[in-house]
């Protein structure tokens, strides 16, 4: 395949940690076997890691080894990759950074991934700038930032004063590898390319909206991180508020990215907030059993590794529907999914003719592991006696056999053509961080110890106070069982 992308350099700061190893070199890779990578385009590694540039290309060659379709696209692929290594403080890291520069043939376009913790991206980006790397004259500059933005809105602002000091807001492209999923994006093609849903899709025909980011797997040997974040910073601030306001924006204009990040921070901005006397029936926090026993977690730790919240969008569309975010480790089963549940009927005919309750409606949105959507309704039972059962029309979204694109590919490629509709605008993470803050400073002032749930379950009962006494309740899975009224 043929590529028209101009050439250009990425330069990876944190070349040789695990996000670059698990993702960002895999997803280069796969970028270059399929064409989407100029000839002359350059990989250059940063970081302190003593390499040299065969020593990085025998580490990625070891990494790669087995994703090659030939082994000459492997080969191909290490050629491109060279390596600096220094201390990311150091002024003179910065003029042998320029001076790599300078004798390259593809760095008048440059791209800067910062694959670094979140403290280094102010020195590293300062560091740029002192040494000339971020001005444009020649070509164009692109700054990639991975979250956190900060880890509170004060933060996030004091961190955006300072980038702002040597860059555009076109210029820097904050990664949210939630919202490159593939199936992710599919909600915009949901909502906007299908008539059908349309006229649904508003408060007089949608109870309540779900959205459930579970996994099966502890923190792992995330516990430096972690213990400092927990599950709201980490997973609904970013990756569950995204997903949230594309369930709800309105159409935009266009599908320009201007367009469409307009109208997701009008939603982040309707969101009601949280008061202090609304957060115990709001939100719910809880530790996984054995939390506390993980090496590097504080010993008196209030972390939480479970949070679940009810927030309200007060505009024309979503007045008074409730939206349920919950995320948790160490949790039954790993799921990743949207369920919408529509208001039953004004009437229920079948009532009095022996019949069962009639089901209510659900839309299902499996984003992982299964990428799938599910349409249930209710039909009625073969047999003598008027019986209704929920019935499930489905579409998978993979065919069988077909290859679905990591989520980092398709953003390091928005990256190279410079679309930042999948990337997220300084107002957007703003609007986000002013929705959380106030929950996390009322649980940082409260003392007593969030409850412990049992590890392989769906989490700690009190999240099921968030539904009060309105019948609703968490959606577990993507299947029901009719036998069972249907228990989800």
């Amino acid at each position: 395949m043929a590529c028209a992308f101009e050439s250009h350099a990425y330069v990876i700061f944190g070349a040789t940690g695990s996000l670059s190893n698990s993702k960002l070199l895999p997803a280069l890779f796969q970028l270059h076997c399929c064409g989407y990578l100029a000839t002359n385009v350059k990989i250059l590694g940063c970081g302190r890691t003593p390499y040299g540039r065969a020593d990085w290309r025998t580490s990625v060659r070891t990494l790669l080894t087995g994703a090659a379709t030939e082994d000459n696209h492997l080969e191909d692929f290490l050629r491109r990759l060279d390596y600096l290594s220094g201390d990311l403080h150091d002024p003179a890291f910065y003029q042998t950074l320029t001076a790599w520069v300078s004798l390259s043939e593809c760095a008048c376009n440059l791209i800067f991934y910062l694959a670094v913790s979140p403290e280094l991206y102010a020195p590293v980006t300062n560091g740029l700038a002192q040494a000339g790397l971020l001005n444009e004259r020649n070509g164009w500059r692109r700054m990639v930032i991975e979250k956190p933005f900060g880890h509170d809105l004060s933060s996030a602002n004091d961190l955006q004063q300072r980038l702002g000091r040597v860059l555009e807001e076109r210029q820097i492209y904050r990664i949210d590898h939630y919202v490159g999923k593939q199936s992710v994006q599919n909600l915009l093609v949901l909502r906007f390319a299908n008539m059908i849903l349309e006229p649904l899709w508003n408060r007089h025909y949608i109870d309540h909206v779900q959205i459930t980011h579970a996994e099966t797997a502890g923190v792992g040997n995330r516990t430096g991180y972690y213990d400092k974040m927990g599950a709201t910073r980490d997973m609904i601030q970013s990756h569950l508020l995204q997903v949230l306001a594309l369930l709800a924006m309105e159409p935009p204009v266009s599908l320009d990215a201007e367009a469409v990040r307009d109208e997701k921070v009008k939603v982040l901005r309707s969101i009601r907030p949280l008061t202090l006397s609304q957060i115990h029936e709001s939100a719910v926090r809880a530790q996984y059993a054995g939390y506390l026993a993980e090496k590097g977690v504080a010993a008196a730790s209030r972390t939480e590794t479970y949070a679940a919240l009810k927030l309200h969008v007060d505009n024309w569309r979503w007045r008074d529907v409730p939206f349920y975010l919950r995320t948790g480790k160490h949790l039954k089963e790993q799921r990743w999914m949207v369920a919408i549940r529509f208001r039953e009927p004004p009437m229920q005919l079948f009532r009095d003719a022996d019949a069962t309750a009639v089901h209510p409606n659900w839309l299902l949105i499996g984003i992982q592991p299964e990428d799938i959507v599910r349409l249930e309704i209710s039909a009625r039972v073969h047999g003598l006696e008027t019986r209704t059962r929920p019935i499930a029309m489905d579409a998978s979204i993979v065919t069988l056999g077909e290859r679905k694109a990591d989520a980092y590919e398709e953003l390091l490629l928005e990256v190279i053509q410079g679309n930042r509709s999948l990337f997220l605008r300084y107002d957007e993470v703003q609007a986000a961080w002013a929705i959380i803050d106030p929950l996390m400073q009322a649980w940082a002032d409260d003392r007593t110890s969030p409850p412990v749930y049992a590890t392989g379950t769906w989490g700690p009962v009190e999240a099921d106070r968030l539904f009060g006494q309105s019948g609703r309740k968490w959606r577990q899975t993507l299947t029901c069982n009719a036998d069972r009224d249907w228990e989800c």
